[in-house]
């Protein structure tokens, strides 16, 4: 039986920080992935999405700017998108990430974890004992609802929405949250013919509605078709073809069927039970990500159900693998959870971080809201005629700190770091004052929020 100091279930991004940092305070570490080290995020999700979205996107902007404009009137070259793609994605090869595992000596286990009582895991027929840390970083799979049909249908989900190798003529897109709307304006994008169905009034039902109707007149003006408010009671298959039943009776019919409807923790199999804890849910922890009463074991990411997004879960192993080192790390509060920064990498973008109106609301807040049209001053000139946006600024007049902020435009994705910044450092908006920024650039919304706010 091998023994380590820590072992890590799961490669993706937040199980590679934590095994990274152990071992590189000098811990023994070893991993366990049963698909690709790198994870999700890598292959399925983050990196292969945006691949497919970006090309969309830029040629969206080149056609609103004068003189580009007069030179961007072919369509994408769709087999180039897909095979740039696929350099994305190292074509579904993981041995890339394996010299980063070697070089800080830690030991890869292929094969499906799980705990098989206190500080034991079970990998296959092997059983390693482990003498201070388990963190699990499973993450999350895709949620299939139980529609009359679904399953004979075989439905895409992201795993396959993002890797595939042929366009179909007719797409239909069940789910109107992140991966519905990024997947509907990508396959749009290369030719795809999409319908869009979301149970909810309106898509995006998290984010700020005026965030949620500029993504939908975008999507609307490029042709896809969105039903709201309408909820699928059936699927059909016949041949090549599907059909999708719909609440109100109607029918849309497509060769695929991408189900986005959420996702659920991926607790099956770890063997929680053998620890007693219940395997029908998120893991609850508590501010270093460790579970309350089992001083040796850690679950973050996903997994935890705090905040689903990677860069929240490398930040989660950070604060776990400190903790294990003996640190006196905590994760702040406000820092994860509902209220993380977050993007949508549609076009218009949507960048979010803190409160929204509701959530503010919701929390008894009562804040000031400030729009400011995110290219209204010099810097939004350079990016097009007509282009969407609006930022949204939540401020805390009583104790005079921006609470929320919801940016909407043409590339903003990379704004939100300095909204996140202020929230969570709490800065107070007369400092924001001194932060003076640069012109001619759309940084200015910052400006004009100062002034909105008479400082």
């Amino acid at each position: 039986m091998r023994s380590f100091d820590v072992v890590v279930i799961g490669a993706g991004p937040g199980g590679e920080v934590a095994a990274g940092r152990l071992a590189q305070a000098g811990l023994d570490v070893a991993i366990v992935e049963d698909r690709k080290v790198g994870g999700e995020c890598s292959f399925w999700a983050c990196m292969p999405s945006k691949g497919l979205l970006r090309p969309g996107e830029i040629l969206a902007e080149a056609r609103r700017v004068p003189g580009a404009a007069e030179a961007a009137d072919g369509e994408l070259d769709v087999q180039a998108v897909l095979e740039r793609r696929d350099e994305i994605i190292h074509d579904l090869d993981d041995s890339a990430q394996l010299p980063w595992l070697e070089d800080r000596g830690i030991t890869l286990y292929r094969g499906w974890g799980r705990l098989d009582g206190e500080k034991c895991v079970v990998v296959g027929a092997e059983t390693i004992e482990v003498r201070r840390a388990v963190v699990l970083a499973g993450g999350t799979t895709p949620a299939m609802p139980p529609i009359d049909g679904l399953a004979d249908a075989r439905p895409w989900t992201n795993r396959e929405a993002t890797t595939a190798h042929a366009i179909p003529a007719r797409l239909v897109v069940m789910g109107g949250g992140v991966v519905g709307v990024e997947m509907s304006q990508a396959y749009c994008s290369l030719g795809s013919k999409v319908t869009l169905i979301e149970g909810e009034r309106r898509l995006l039902p998290r984010e700020e509605e005026f965030a949620c109707e500029q993504v939908t007149e975008a999507l609307a003006e490029q042709g896809v078709d969105i039903r709201t408010g309408q909820q699928a009671t059936a699927v059909a298959s016949a041949g090549e073809e599907l059909t999708v039943t719909l609440g109100d009776g109607a029918a849309v019919s497509g060769d695929e069927l991408l189900v986005a409807v959420g996702r659920r923790p991926q607790v099956e199999g770890l063997g929680l039970e053998s620890v007693g804890i219940e395997a029908d849910g998120y893991v609850e922890v508590d501010e270093h990500a460790r579970v309350p009463g089992r001083d040796w074991l850690y679950v973050i990411g996903d997994l935890n159900g705090r905040a689903p997004f990677t860069h929240m879960s490398k930040y989660q192993a950070a604060i776990a693998s400190d903790h294990i080192l003996g640190k006196d790390t905590a994760i702040e509060h406000g820092a994860d959870g509902p209220r993380s920064p977050r993007v949508i990498f549609t076009d218009p973008q949507v960048a979010a971080v803190g409160h929204t109106t509701k959530t503010a609301r919701d929390a008894g807040l009562e804040p000031r809201v400030v729009d400011i049209e995110t290219s209204g001053n010099a810097g939004g000139s350079y990016y097009g005629r007509g282009a969407r946006g609006t930022s949204r600024f939540l401020v805390d007049e009583q104790r005079g700190i921006v609470v929320g902020a919801t940016i909407t435009g043409s590339e903003v994705a990379d704004f939100l770091h300095a909204a996140t910044i202020a929230i969570v450092g709490e800065v107070p908006v007369t400092r924001l004052r001194h932060a003076v920024p640069s012109f001619p650039t759309r940084s200015e919304i910052w400006l004009k929020l100062v002034e909105e706010l008479g400082l």
